[in-house]
């Protein structure tokens, strides 16, 4: 092994990395269609029942509870989207906001069809709108929905009318107040009564979520709880960069269990079942940046199920909770507790919300790395405030770590530049025989203790590093639209103006310039003059955050390579 193979191996690397970064855009999930009305309804895991009314919700097949009881006290599973108008508020929706979450609530079974997060903006602009996580529009459907069913029909479901308590007032949170809440009532003649209450808090992106059932009927009350969350696929916006980390993240279903921990479930593999049963787990659906996520209470056992709907020509995905059945006596109250996240998978909150919520942050194959790597990030971010900056500081922090390891490289580089004349001589008497060559070759290093595969190692222990990086970067919401200074206003897009690629390819060439490169044929020889123009170009459309580390690493190595090589070193003399 020398330096220029192993060089030529790790832009190979960087570039199968690209290719698959491609197929996996190529094969991304196909986007949603528009519409405003539901049209069609397919849910194979879905089954019927005559006993169900029209307006029916989501869900699973029934729990074991329920199916071991029988006729009127059986609660049935049902199709979710038999309802043509499901999406058709029965009035305007009621907002609750704190300074960094704003809901809106549609009466009609009390079902989130709206979510702006108020602290991040939909670019880097700082004029730019906040993102909208959910969306009861078909192109960006997102909704979080709720219900209970009974076989007797006493039961609100997420398509059943509320009446908003306090009549449809918008809520925020006061001065002076930590906390606001917006309540919902369902009756029906029959005396139950279900109260369904949101609250925020401040400066939090959990939803605590209280429902109380009165049973005012002259019998008991028999009936399951469920949750859902259902989206179409994400509008994958287009980017002026050919690499968009959004088209090839993960989006899919997701939850945990304390037995299995985190599991998810993509898109494209909706057409495998889960019947699952979970107690101390959570639900959620995951994008790039963000999620939802639906957690019951730690003592509550739920049965986890998927299922697709077709809505006009594109495809509805959702994950389904069912509760286990519940029995209120006459005259009766029942009380259940849940919590919903609704925001940004920032690591160093969702780990606080609830066991295993931390791991919707997956840098995949590169989590060893990158999950200690964001850690140091972190830290230097909570000494300097900038995220471009602690990018510097790191590269500092591992230059000095690997201080010794480059001094044993630089030295043995400047051995081979020292002996580069003699080489030159060796190629030149032996011409065309490439196994003498070699053979001689091997024996010069030898006598003049130079080791040629000392300069591999730091190079390879970059390799992890700039993937970890490019993950770190591409996946963690506190990165998002970092600033750095100047004209970088966000280190996770590209340099607007090419400035740092460009540097980068400056520092590559002057890098090659004082590197020995023995016993390279012309073809290598123009290979390796080719490579820093082929880097630069692919540099230019990485995100700004990551040609900053290279720039600097380069640099930084570049300095450390003259003044070692000067001290270690000189044109035709090898220092013993």
């Amino acid at each position: 092994m020398n330096q220029t193979r192993t060089f030529l191996a790790v832009a190979w690397l960087m570039l199968a990395y690209l290719i698959w970064q491609a197929w996996q855009q190529d094969h991304a999930i196909p986007q949603a269609g528009t519409g405003n009305l539901i049209s069609a309804s397919n849910s194979p895991s879905a089954s019927t029942s005559t006993a169900v009314p029209k307006l029916a919700p989501a869900l699973p097949p029934a729990s074991p509870a329920a199916d071991a009881t029988t006729g009127a006290d059986a609660t049935p599973a049902v199709n979710p989207l038999a309802n043509p108008t499901m999406f058709v508020a029965a009035a305007p929706p009621v907002t609750l906001r704190n300074d960094v979450l704003l809901l809106r609530i549609d009466p009609r079974g009390t079902s989130l069809v709206g979510a702006e997060l108020l602290a991040y903006g939909q670019t880097a602009d700082r004029h730019s709108p906040p993102v909208k996580l959910l969306d009861s529009d078909m192109a960006d459907l997102f909704v979080v929905q709720s219900g209970l069913l009974s076989a007797n029909g006493h039961a609100p479901n997420d398509q059943s009318v509320f009446h908003v308590e306090g009549g449809a007032a918008d809520k925020a949170i006061a001065n002076g107040s930590n906390s606001a809440a917006q309540s919902f009532v369902w009756s029906d003649p029959s005396g139950v009564q279900v109260r369904r209450t949101y609250s925020l808090k401040r400066s939090s992106y959990v939803i605590d979520v209280h429902e109380e059932i009165h049973n005012g009927s002259n019998s008991v009350w028999t009936g399951d709880e469920y949750r859902q969350l259902l989206r179409v696929p994400p509008v994958i916006k287009k980017t002026a960069s050919p690499i968009n980390p959004e088209s090839y993240s993960f989006v899919g279903a997701a939850w945990y269990s304390p037995e299995d921990k985190y599991e998810t479930r993509a898109f494209t593999k909706y057409d495998q079942p889960l019947d699952k049963t979970v107690t101390g787990g959570w639900m959620a659906m995951v994008q790039h940046y963000f999620l939802a996520a639906w957690i019951p209470d730690p003592k509550e056992s739920t049965k986890l199920s998927i299922a697709t709907d077709t809505v006009n020509g594109a495809t509805v995905y959702r994950i389904i909770s069912q509760g286990p059945t519940l029995q209120i006596p006459a005259g009766g109250s029942r009380t259940i507790d849940s919590r919903l996240y609704v925001g940004p998978a920032r690591q160093d909150t969702l780990p606080s919300v609830a066991p295993g919520l931390g791991l919707t942050v997956d840098y995949g194959w590169f989590t060893v790395f990158a999950g200690p790597l964001y850690w140091l990030l972190s830290q230097l971010h909570w000494l300097l405030g900038n995220w471009g900056w602690s990018i510097i500081a790191l590269v500092l922090l591992i230059k000095l770590a690997m201080f010794k390891l480059s001094e044993a490289q630089y030295k043995s580089m400047a051995k081979m530049r020292a002996v580069q004349p003699r080489l030159e001589a060796l190629k030149e008497r032996y011409g065309d025989d490439k196994q003498q060559y070699q053979m001689a070759m091997m024996e010069l290093y030898k006598k003049e203790k130079i080791n040629p595969a000392g300069g591999c190692l730091p190079m390879l222990v970059q390799i992890p590093i700039f993937f970890a990086l490019y993950r770190v970067l591409m996946y963690s919401v506190e990165l998002r639209h970092a600033p750095w200074f100047g004209w970088i206003h966000s280190l996770s897009d590209q340099d607007p103006y090419f400035v740092l690629p460009a540097l980068n390819m400056i520092v590559t060439i002057a890098t090659q310039r004082l590197s020995p490169q023995p016993g390279m044929d012309p073809m290598q020889k123009k290979m390796m003059q080719f490579m820093p123009v082929a880097f630069g170009a692919m540099f230019a459309f990485f995100p700004a955050g990551l040609v900053l580390y290279y720039v600097v690493n380069g640099s930084l190595g570049l300095l450390q390579q003259w003044w070692l090589m000067r001290k270690h070193g000189a044109p035709g003399v090898v220092k013993r």
